[in-house]
């Protein structure tokens, strides 16, 4: 199957799998991972087991890396699937509407494709490598405007409590340069309001590879950059990262803000 071809089996996964996360019972019942802030529930297993199936059926042959139950195959795989069935669990289990399943493909860690769903409003973002990124279709272009004139999005680092104060010192100065901050909860499409040119950054001082994979596909094709919060590569290992998401001018323009705070 051609890269093309692997993104549209993805957001068909994608759209009968969000079934499950809009049939979800009124009271959701979540239990801890690592700690009170980190939940999963039984539709993350759910869904991301809907999406397993569905393309191991379309690529027999793929591997998976999955945030869920430990499915964490090779990352230099052939051809591998990046899964965060549920991402933004915390606003899922209390209702508030903005969480995503997010799939990235890759070949031999090559970004090749890649979609992030919101059902709850039916915005599809998707990015092919070479071939642009889409939100229902419709090209996307990162914000061009200067960061001064832009609202940005941070995430507050919750399962590592050791970064909350550079979070929110950061987030402080973002907000005193920029026009406004906003904190959604749901990294992957905090990364595709940035390729909607929605915002003109989104920064997060730790963040798993299955949060960014896709978005960091679908912002590069829509023009802008994904590096730590330094300016240096995301990690590719399975490990965790901090991530910077910008137009390449905003993303220096918010590098010097970090400078002084996590110097």
């Amino acid at each position: 199957m051609s890269p093309r071809e692997v993104c549209a089996a993805i957001q068909l996964a994608q759209r009968e799998a969000a079934e499950i996360m809009l049939g979800a019972s009124k009271e959701i019942a979540a239990r801890d991972k690592t700690d009170r802030r980190d939940l999963v529930t039984v539709y993350d297993g759910q869904v991301q087991e809907l999406l397993i199936r569905r393309l191991s059926e379309a690529l027999p042959e793929a591997k998976f890396f999955c945030e869920e139950n430990d499915r964490q195959d090779d990352l230099m795989a052939e051809q591998l699937f990046i899964i965060d069935p549920i991402d933004g669990t915390m606003n899922f289990v209390h209702h508030l509407n903005h969480s995503a399943i997010s799939v990235a493909y890759t070949c031999r860690g090559v970004l090749e494709a890649a979609a992030v769903y919101n059902p709850y409003v039916d915005e599809m973002f998707t990015a092919v490598r070479g071939e642009g990124a889409y939100l229902n279709g419709r090209r996307l272009q990162v914000e061009t405007m200067p960061l001064e004139d832009t609202l940005i999005c941070f995430g507050s680092a919750p399962y590592n409590t050791a970064l909350t104060k550079p979070s929110f010192a950061l987030a402080e100065l973002a907000y005193r340069t920029g026009l406004d901050i906003r904190r959604q909860g749901t990294a992957s499409l905090d990364l595709c309001t940035v390729a909607a040119g929605r915002a003109g950054a989104y920064f997060e001082l730790s963040l798993s590879l299955w949060d960014y994979a896709a978005g960091a596909l679908i912002v590069s094709e829509a023009g802008g950059i994904v590096t730590r919060i330094d300016g240096s590569p995301v990690a590719w290992d399975g490990g965790k990262s901090s991530v910077l998401a910008a137009s390449p001018e905003n993303s220096l323009a918010l590098q010097k803000l970090a400078e002084s705070v996590l110097r």
